[in-house]
């Protein structure tokens, strides 16, 4: 057990196996199965548990000495994505930028990370019955070895980082990274979306930054590893925690990332109301973006009938189904839609005129892009997770099983809710009891 792991306090939580410093595995005890009663209709037909890992014990075990109070936090958030590894039930999945959360202090939101030293991480699983193993995990580093963190990159644009109970201001860090989405190349390195940029990065096959992609003109001093100007500058209007999500590579190499929410452009208002967000098309055979797509949500009470607010609206997964096909994912935090697109020349809109953030009205405010011109992609619904029994909420991860099954991961926040109550008086985590599953999904009518 973690050092720190007296006085944890659990909801619903396993104990936690012992946890080898190369090999990291998780016990738990799920629920049974869950399956739809109705013939030919989507449905559940497995759900794994990731069990116990104090997170304290899994970041000293990968980067010795990075985390000293894990606050009674256990491992989770690696539901920011998932990409299965070529194995039966193995999976690639990566954290997101460690647990944090937002207290309000004197009527102003501040955002927390009760452990600043967690480093974000690339963690292989496996799935196994009703129980998700972590075989391994590689902790993303700088060039000379450091942890990148997970803590905000610029003052002014991205919000302050604060500790645990929001009152102690702590330091920005250019190197840090809010990993959203993974993909593993052909010659055994990663691609990571991140979304304080919005960035693309490429890590090598042992986690180390090898560039990160960002867009022009977002002016990123200091970091301890190449960065590289190669991206729109119009996404540097991108909302605050909004940047890129979704990440996909294409059968022949290229990748595809969604940005998460609609631009802020020309303001933050505009961003809000718009159903309205973009995809990029990148080749690393050339370091460059060479196409950009147009994606229009559909009305928030269709994707979640329970949310009427529009700016709940995101994408948070796409996932490559052959030849130029996405699937891509719609969600609120409650619902999520999966979507099929083709990525078609005549679509695209790079260099453009919606690139340029004085054309006004701008992409975002159009109420009918297609009939100002803009060739929004046409997309084929595939399934509304929201309606199949069994599938948790904020489903952030989406990976393609076979011709017809797909794997879903949710993000749970590593059990953290917002709120000053999140931690008791001795400043540790009052947990959530979210856990974080595998759900497979079957459609018996494929993609």
């Amino acid at each position: 057990m973690s050092p720190h792991s007296t006085g944890r306090r659990r909801v619903h939580r396993s104990a936690a196996a012992g946890v080898p410093l190369a090999v990291l595995a998780a016990l738990v005890l799920a629920g049974p199965a869950t399956a739809s009663s109705a013939s030919g209709q989507p449905h559940v037909t497995r759900t794994a548990t990731l069990g116990d890992i104090p997170l304290g014990t899994f970041s000293n075990g990968l980067l010795p000495g990075t985390v000293d109070d894990d606050r009674g936090v256990d491992l989770g958030g690696i539901g920011s994505d998932i990409c299965p590894t070529g194995r039966k039930g193995e999976f690639w999945t990566i954290t997101d930028r460690g647990p944090n959360g937002q207290i309000k202090i004197d009527g102003k939101k501040r955002r927390t990370f009760p452990v600043p030293g967690f480093d974000p991480a690339i963690v292989r699983i496996r799935v196994t019955g009703d129980t998700v193993k972590v075989l391994d995990a590689l902790p993303i580093t700088t060039s000379s070895g450091k942890p990148v963190t997970g803590l905000s990159n610029q003052e002014g644009r991205d919000e302050a980082p604060y500790s645990y109970d929001a009152r102690t201001p702590l330091s920005y860090n250019p190197n840090g990274l809010d990993t959203e989405g993974i993909v593993r190349a052909a010659d055994g390195s990663f691609w990571l979306a991140d979304e304080y940029g919005p960035s693309l990065v490429h890590v090598s096959a042992r986690g180390k930054v090898l560039t990160r992609y960002v867009p022009e003109g977002l002016n990123l001093a200091g970091a301890d590893y190449p960065v590289v100007e190669a991206l729109p500058s119009v996404l540097l209007h991108r909302k605050i925690n909004r940047g890129f999500e979704g990440l996909a590579q294409l059968p022949g190499g290229d990748l595809v990332l969604a940005v998460q929410s609609p631009l802020s452009l020309p303001d933050t208002d505009a961003g809000e109301a718009s159903r309205t967000t973009r995809l990029l098309r990148f080749s690393p055979k050339k370091n460059a973006v060479t196409a950009e797509y147009a994606y229009r949500f559909d009305p928030v009470s269709v994707v979640d009938p329970s949310e009427d607010d529009t700016s709940e609206l995101k994408i948070s997964s796409v996932v490559a189904v052959g030849g130029d096909r996405l699937l891509v994912e719609e969600r609120t935090d409650k619902a999520a839609r999966l979507q099929v697109v083709r990525l078609t020349r005549g679509a695209n809109i790079l260099g453009g005129r919606w690139d340029d953030d004085t054309t006004s009205p701008s992409l975002e405010q159009l109420d009918d892009p297609a009939a100002s011109g803009v060739p929004v992609l046409a997309k084929r619904l595939v399934v509304d997770l929201g309606t199949v029994e069994g599938v948790p909420g904020k489903i952030e991860g989406v990976a393609r099983v076979d011709h017809d099954t797909l794997a879903l991961i949710n993000d749970n926040d590593f059990g953290m809710t917002d709120g000053a109550g999140a931690f008791d008086t001795q400043g540790r985590l009052v947990d959530s009891g979210i856990e974080t599953t595998v759900t497979y999904v079957r459609l018996p009518r494929g993609i």
